[in-house]
């Protein structure tokens, strides 16, 4: 009896590749077991036992298709009763990718004639952009009438030699002239004598189209440009034996030289060799870099330390007019013209700004010295007082700054109200009053402190204001501004003071206008002192209270000269080779007579007010 059971394999790959394994006991005649068939062609027989001679072991069954037969062949007449075990087999499928397959070369063209999409077990067919596939499922065909321009942007006499091989109906325009071919005689190869040709393709529906094809190649008389040439202090790159057309120079100066070109300076050259044979630009120059005229320093001054006036690497060493002027960081500063065309600090914090010297007059006064009536002042002593008349009265006042005065808020107003700065006169520099009333500055603004408030005559309190001048004062001898007090500064009983004005008051307490300007020392006097001093003239008098921002100065004995100097102008102190304003002349009641005192704005009290003052306006 036998049994002979057949298995069909099949999948949707290519081929199967079937690995198969026998094992039997018993010593049997070995007959064909297991048969491994693709149609009727048997790819393997076997039987038996592992170890057999025949066996397949691990060796693979390819399939040359995705069908394969196995036919499994037993026998129940052996000797003896034999357990049989059968066989087992295993398989998978094998993609085979038919896109890679090449051209077959017999005319019979590739499975796609543009895009070929391998899938499992088959392939697709797909076509460029302004195509469309064919019912056939190969062909890609044109969806419109197509223009094809090729351009080679190189030269002025350049050839386009071209290739045709093509199946159907096309034109090609050359100059004007129409050739006309049809699926042949090809052209071979067409000179052109041209950068640029035109091909039309006329096709349609009908007939089976493979398109055309067009190899094409350039060559070139090419143009050559003459040796570009030196240039003086430069150097023109890149350096080459010969220079053809479309080829560029770039010409750099040295360092300290820039490029010039038609006397005009110019960031960079590049030129390019044209095709006429020519450069597209002259050269240019390479001039020694010229940093201009350096700025003038005002209140000041420039020497020339070393190399050519303003050229590269020339030095200029900038000063202050001193005494009278200085820079900040003390000494002078330089500038070197350097390769940008800029002067240059060694410095990178130097700044051009030269200020002002404060209260360090040419000359001294002689120490304390106690003069009924006063002292004429000899010049150039106290360059800081300022002369103001203002409608008919006499005032005074103290320079701080190029453009500032500062003096009494009382003299700027009359009645409550701010004065005209028309109506103020301001004189300075000079020691005769007969020459400073001659001439004058002029105010552009007045600046009465926000809390002064005096409709009375009897409030005093904040008695300070700043005259803005319209021109800048250039310092000399003859005017010099004071300085302002330090933060914190302390004003110490029987400190000395120097006032100073134009006027002194005679037997009767009038006032009387003298030739020359007067001083006097003062001692500033203890503020408890002064307070009972006002205090006790108050029960008798109607007089104003003494504040914070006020302080006294006289002599103890009293006498006229406790009471000079001008309303607004300066009590000066002098500390550590300076002096600074201490006070201004505000207000006082019978100083001829002992134990009487003049009142003087307390400035230190004022610094802030000051300061932001002369910034914002």
């Amino acid at each position: 009896m036998s049994f002979e059971p057949i298995w069909p394999l099949f999948t949707l790959a290519e081929r199967l590749n079937c690995l198969t394994s026998t094992e039997f006991k018993g010593e049997c005649v070995c007959l064909f077991i297991i048969q491994v068939l693709h149609d009727q062609e048997v790819l393997g027989s076997f039987c038996g036992q592992n170890n057999s001679t025949d066996h397949p072991d691990k060796e693979s069954i390819l399939s040359p298709g995705n069908r394969l037969t196995l036919i499994f062949q037993t026998s129940d007449s052996t000797p003896e009763l034999q357990q049989h075990t059968g066989f087992s087999a295993t398989y998978k499928a094998i993609d085979i990718d038919e896109c890679s397959k090449p051209d077959p070369g017999d005319g019979s063209y590739p499975l796609c004639s543009q895009i070929c999409i391998n899938t499992p077990g088959s392939y697709t067919c797909t076509c460029h952009s302004g195509y469309k596939l064919h019912l056939d499922q190969h062909t890609c065909l044109c969806k419109h009438r197509k223009r094809l321009t090729v351009c080679i942007l190189y030269g002025p006499k350049m050839s386009l030699t071209a290739l045709l091989e093509m199946t159907i109906y096309f034109i090609v325009y050359k100059y004007n002239i129409s050739l006309f071919y049809y699926s042949g005689p090809f052209p071979g190869v067409l000179a052109t004598n041209s950068s640029t040709v035109r091909l039309d393709y006329h096709t349609d529906n009908e007939g089976l189209s493979h398109g055309w094809s067009l190899d094409y190649s350039t060559y070139s008389e090419e143009v050559k440009c003459p040796f570009p040439g030196n240039v003086a202090k430069g150097r023109v790159t890149p350096t080459l034996t010969e220079y053809f057309y479309r080829d560029y120079i770039h010409v750099t100066c040295k360092r300290g030289y820039r490029l010039i070109m038609d006397g005009q300076k110019i960031r960079w050259f590049s030129a390019m060799c044209q095709s006429d044979g020519q450069w597209q630009l002259p050269l240019p120059e390479c001039q020694l870099i010229d940093c201009e005229e350096p700025k003038p320093l005002l209140n000041g001054g420039l020497t020339f330390l070393s190399g050519v006036k303003n050229q590269y690497g020339s030095v200029v060493q900038y000063h202050c007019n001193e005494p009278f002027y200085f820079f900040p960081g003390g000494g002078n500063v330089s500038f070197t013209c350097k390769a940008d065309g800029k002067w240059r600090s060694n410095h990178n914090d130097a700044t051009l700004t030269c200020i002002p010297v404060c209260g360090k007059p040419r000359k001294l006064i002689p120490t304390y010295q106690r003069t009924v009536g006063g002292s004429e002042g000899p010049d150039n002593t106290i360059p800081w007082h300022v002369l103001l008349y203002i409608n008919g009265q006499i005032g005074g006042g103290m320079v701080i700054a190029d453009r500032w005065i500062l003096t009494a808020a009382h003299i700027l107003t009359h009645d409550g109200n701010l004065v005209s700065k028309d109506d103020v006169q301001i004189s300075m520099g000079l020691i005769d009053v007969h020459t400073l009333l001659g001439s004058h500055a002029y105010a552009a603004s007045i600046h009465i402190h926000p809390e002064y408030n005096n409709p009375n005559g009897l409030d005093y309190n904040n008695d300070i204001a700043l005259i803005k001048l319209q021109d800048a004062i250039t310092f000399n001898s003859s005017i010099m501004p004071i300085c302002l007090p330090a933060e914190g500064a302390t004003y110490v009983t029987d400190m000395i003071g120097l006032v100073s004005g134009f006027t002194i008051r005679d037997t009767d307490n009038y006032r009387i206008l003298t030739d020359n300007i007067k001083y006097v020392h003062l001692l500033v006097v203890e503020q408890e002192t002064c307070s009972t001093s006002v205090n006790e003239l108050r029960k008798t008098k109607d007089l104003p209270s003494l504040t914070n921002n006020m302080f006294c100065a006289g002599v103890p004995d009293g006498g006229k000269d406790s009471c000079h100097g001008d309303r607004g102008s300066p009590l000066s102190v002098r500390d550590g080779g300076r002096f600074w304003a201490a006070g201004i002349v505000s207000w006082g009641v019978d100083c001829r007579h002992r134990g009487t005192y003049g009142i003087y704005t307390r400035v230190a009290n004022y610094l802030d007010w000051i300061n932001k003052t002369m910034q914002e306006k």
